[in-house]
């Protein structure tokens, strides 16, 4: 073999590699409209969703997950002064940072329940009765229910017509 064709397939060897280094780099998180449309699939196959209120509940799930990613950033440096002030035993930092991160958890609550009784209130009886129920599923599904956190569905793993 030449230098030359030993070069070439360095190249190519080299072009190879970083692109299977490059397809293994792992993504940013999804952005709100890529959450809500998974959160809608999912709601769509186990309640029945119409056309109709899938495009309503993309809307209600898109507007919470953009309230959301604004929390997160504000979230993430009340975390760090936090961290900071226990670190330097500041304590009136420390208040003054754990106040912070309750303010925005509230705010973060209160998103997930507006969102959540939005959402309810556009289901039919039926619906509503088939929501209430998926607690009770098993796993697979966790519905959360409480005093001021409001009403969410999360799928955590497969449902009913998913299997690995």
């Amino acid at each position: 073999m030449t230098s030359k064709k030993k070069l070439c397939a360095l190249l190519l060897g080299l072009v190879l590699a970083t692109g299977f280094l490059v397809a293994q780099v792992q993504p940013g998180p999804p952005d709100p409209t890529t959450m809500a449309q998974h959160q809608v699939k999912f709601l769509t196959t186990v309640l029945s969703l119409t056309s109709v209120q899938q495009q309503q509940a993309l809307t209600i799930f898109s507007n919470a997950a953009s309230s959301e990613f604004g929390t997160h950033d504000s979230m993430k440096t009340a975390h760090e002064t936090l961290a900071a002030a226990v670190k330097n035993n500041d304590g009136a930092g420390i208040t003054q940072a754990a106040t912070t991160i309750g303010n925005l958890m509230a705010q973060s609550v209160a998103t997930h329940a507006k969102a959540s009784a939005a959402f309810y209130q556009i289901l039919t009886p039926d619906q509503q009765t088939k929501f209430n129920q998926l607690e009770d599923h098993g796993p697979g599904f966790a519905v959360g229910f409480g005093p001021g956190f409001g009403m969410t569905v999360h799928h955590m793993g497969p449902g009913p017509d998913e299997h690995d």
